[in-house]
């Protein structure tokens, strides 16, 4: 089943810690995103494959964007 990561905040993409077809653990960082001099670490919300990322370091990015979708087991 396909699952889609948003955000929860406006923002930047500071650093991207998960890469296309990498497996990722729930609760794992994929996407960290800079919000008023705080970084806010983007969940998998579970255990998974990164299937496809949707942004690139530095892009800005809206409260409700898709950031990333994860296929999980």
């Amino acid at each position: 089943m396909n699952v889609t990561i948003e955000t929860a905040v406006s923002g930047v993409v500071w650093k991207i810690t998960a890469q296309a077809g990498e497996r990722v653990a729930a609760e794992q960082p994929v996407v960290i995103i800079e919000c008023m001099k705080m970084e806010i670490p983007l969940l998998a919300a579970e255990a998974g494959t990164v299937r496809e990322l949707l942004v690139a370091e530095g892009d800005l990015v809206a409260e409700g964007d898709a950031i990333a979708v994860l296929v999980t087991d």
